[in-house]
C-alpha cells in the first residue's frame, strides 16, 4: 500500500525527492548480512547497476586510481548509453557494464562490491563512490515514492528469507541520503504497519526460495 509522508525529503544531491512511501518495506525481508551469505552467489550484481551522472563523474574522477583495482580501464565501466532520468543525480543515468555475467565492480576474489571495499581501504565513506540504488537496495524509488525494489516485488531473488525488513535492512543508508527527519517519520509508519499487519493475522516473513551454495 503506496502512503504519503506528511511532506516531501529531498535527498542530499537535491533529487531523488521523496514524498510517499510502500508499506511492503515494512513487512518484506531480506537477508540483509550481504557479506555473511554463502548461498546468493552475489545474485543482485548479475545484472549491473543503474549509475547516476553525478555518481559516474565522481567514479571517473578516481579512474586513474580504480582501473586496476577494479582491473579494468574505464572505457569499459559503463555500457555508454544514458536515459534521461530527472529524480536521479545528475539528470540522467547510464548502467554498468556486465562482465562474465556479473558487474564490472563485482569483487571476483572474493564478495561484494570493489567500490564499498576500496572505500573502506582508503579509509573514507562508501556513499561518496558506490550508487545509490545499490546502497539503498532491497529500496528503490519511483515517482517521488520509497518503495521495495523490483526483485523484491516479483519475488525473483534468492535473498528474501527471513531476516530483517527491507526497510530495516536501509535504515541506516536511508538517514544519509535524506536526512533523520525521515528516519524518524518512517519508524512511525513502520510501527502502524506492524501493528495492522499484528491485527490481521500477519507477521512479516521472507519469500520461501531455495538456498543455493556458491559451489553447487
Amino acid at each position: 500500500m503506496i502512503i504519503p509522508l506528511q511532506r516531501s525529503y529531498r535527498c542530499r544531491y537535491e533529487v531523488p525527492v521523496i514524498a510517499a512511501v510502500d508499506t511492503a518495506m515494512f513487512t518484506r525481508t531480506y537477508f540483509g548480512a550481504c557479506m555473511e551469505c554463502t548461498f546468493c552467489d552475489d545474485a543482485c550484481c548479475h545484472h549491473g547497476a543503474d549509475v547516476a551522472a553525478l555518481e559516474q563523474a565522481r567514479l571517473e574522477a578516481r579512474a586513474e586510481e580504480l582501473e586496476s583495482y577494479v582491473g579494468a580501464q574505464r572505457a569499459d565501466w559503463f555500457t555508454g548509453e544514458h536515459e534521461v532520468e530527472p529524480d536521479w543525480p545528475g539528470g540522467h543515468a547510464t548502467r554498468t557494464q556486465l562482465r562474465d555475467g556479473r558487474c564490472i565492480f563485482l569483487n571476483r576474489r572474493g564478495r561484494g562490491c570493489l567500490l564499498h571495499k576500496y572505500a573502506l581501504e582508503k579509509q573514507f565513506d562508501f556513499h561518496e563512490l558506490k550508487p545509490m540504488v545499490c546502497t539503498l537496495f532491497p529500496l528503490s524509488w519511483f515517482e517521488q515514492t520509497l518503495t521495495v525494489a523490483d526483485e523484491v516485488e516479483e519475488n525473483d531473488i534468492i535473498c528474501l528469507t527471513p531476516g530483517p525488513t527491507c526497510y530495516r535492512s536501509a535504515r541506516t543508508d536511508l538517514e544519509y541520503y535524506f536526512g533523520a527527519e525521515l528516519v524518524t517519520e518512517l519508524d512511525a509508519a513502520e510501527n502502524r504497519a506492524l501493528a495492522e499487519a499484528a491485527t490481521r493475522g500477519g507477521v512479516p516473513i521472507g519469500v520461501p526460495l531455495p538456498l543455493v551454495s556458491r559451489d553447487e
